[in-house]
């Protein structure tokens, strides 16, 4: 089964409300087995509303239209769905008699305009709407296609499409379990096209599971997916594939499913008993906040320093200012002083530091915007976790040029040096 969705208010067009209606329907979807090709926003406009509901239902198996079910003249939804379905619309007195009841139990006169709400058209369910006034409707449209009209505000729609529409999609598919089982393999250190590039038999060969490469922030996620019984059936059949890819790239894979990169640092620290420390300069507390923002972090993280000024480099890390004159702010051996001093002020095992021009001002020919240098200092004598013996101590520094506005740039900044953590946790730095 297909299926379409039409999310109707001119206030989605304007962008004064956000759509979060599209992303739980998508999701919700997806886990039902429910294929969505299409998704369309329209005006509170008859014509283009009828015009976009008759190319929906002739692609889509289901559409579901959300939005414009009130009671005022702008709220066209069951009017028009109607037409285009070749349904009259009645009045429905069990629905007309439960809204004067709802509007009495509240001590409010129901108007007029309420009445509308309760037009049915010819042989379409009801879906009972307990959150508010606009009930849902399924109905029937030729060709045994269906529209489904849903209520505007999520704290009605959600409700209303679990208890309701679910169990429907479900009865209507045989009663037979509808699920699509995934798997997300996050990776950094990488690019999208490098990783593509490796693994481009598997992604033209792919059948089921189906493979799909997505490029975030300094990182990259594939994602696997297949139809299946349950979850378990699923990952038996994804675990082939994802074992071939850890094969040839597990030396960047840091994560699966919702494990962010913080989270990944965080539990590889806890696993090795150690702690760690951050000093930031243009990232302004990033990295920290990242880490902190993992419950459980207070096990392994000690401190983070954000030292953005050279002064409080020199005062709260011990950076010797005639290292800074030397060499600039935003060097190599700063960036390595910055670490050391982390880690002894804080008395942490890991010690990360960043000092760099986020921009738009501030570079220079010699370091130009984008220019960030990280510093890693560790205590070393930890095992690594792979057998390869004990971690080594010591300072490593690197220099990169990271593209994007001033956001970007932190962005990247803060990931490139949790990942710098992570190459130390597994053996990798150096």
């Amino acid at each position: 089964m297909n299926a379409e969705l039409v999310f109707v208010g001119t206030e989605l067009l304007l962008g004064e409300i956000l759509n979060t209606n599209a992303q739980y329907l998508s999701q919700q979807l997806s886990l039902l087995g429910v294929d969505v090709y299409h998704q369309q926003v329209v005006g509170d406009n008859a014509a283009r509303l009828r015009a976009v509901l008759t190319q929906a239902l002739g692609r889509a198996d289901l559409v579901i239209a959300c939005g414009g079910l009130g009671p005022t003249d702008d709220d066209i939804t069951r009017e028009v769905a109607a037409e285009v379905a070749g349904r009259a619309l009645k009045l429905d007195e069990g629905l007309l008699r439960g809204l004067e009841a709802w509007f009495a139990t509240r001590g409010r006169k129901m108007t007029e305009n309420n009445r509308r709400q309760c037009m049915v058209p010819e042989g379409a369910k009801v879906l009972p709407n307990d959150r508010g006034t606009a009930p849902g409707l399924i109905i029937p449209a030729p060709g045994g296609k269906e529209i489904v009209l849903l209520p505007g505000p999520p704290g009605e729609l959600q409700p209303m499409f679990a208890r309701h529409v679910v169990p429907y999609l479900t009865a209507r598919n045989g009663g037979r379990p509808m699920r699509l089982v995934t798997r997300t393999l996050r990776f950094v250190g990488i690019g999208e096209s490098a990783l593509a590039d490796g693994l481009k038999d598997l992604l033209a060969g792919q059948t089921d599971p189906t493979i799909a490469p997505y490029a975030k922030t300094a990182e990259v996620h594939l994602r696997l997916a297949t139809r299946a019984a349950d979850q378990a059936e699923g990952l038996a059949r994804i675990a082939p594939v994802e074992a071939e890819i850890r094969a040839r790239f597990g030396r960047f894979l840091y994560g699966t499913d919702d494990e962010d990169l913080a989270a990944a640092v965080g539990r590889l620290l806890a696993d090795r008993g150690l702690t760690l420390a951050t000093a930031e300069s243009c990232t302004g507390g990033l990295v920290a906040k990242r880490i902190t923002d993992v419950a459980g972090s207070s096990a392994y993280f000690r401190m983070g320093f954000v030292t953005y000024a050279s002064e409080a480099k020199e005062r709260f890390l011990g950076v010797p200012a005639d290292l800074i004159a030397a060499h600039g702010v935003v060097s190599k051996p700063v960036a390595r002083a910055m670490a050391q001093g982390a880690l002894e002020r804080a008395g942490a095992d890991v010690a990360v530091a960043i000092t760099g021009v986020a921009g738009p001002g501030g570079g220079t020919p010699e370091t130009p915007v984008g220019t960030v240098c990280f510093g890693l200092a560790a205590r070393g004598g930890a095992e690594d976790g792979r057998g390869a013996g004990a971690l080594p101590g010591g300072a490593w520094t690197e220099r990169l040029w990271l593209h994007g506005d001033r956001e970007g740039v932190r962005e990247r900044a803060a990931v490139h040096a949790l990942a710098m953590v992570r190459r130390y946790l597994t053996g990798q730095l150096g």
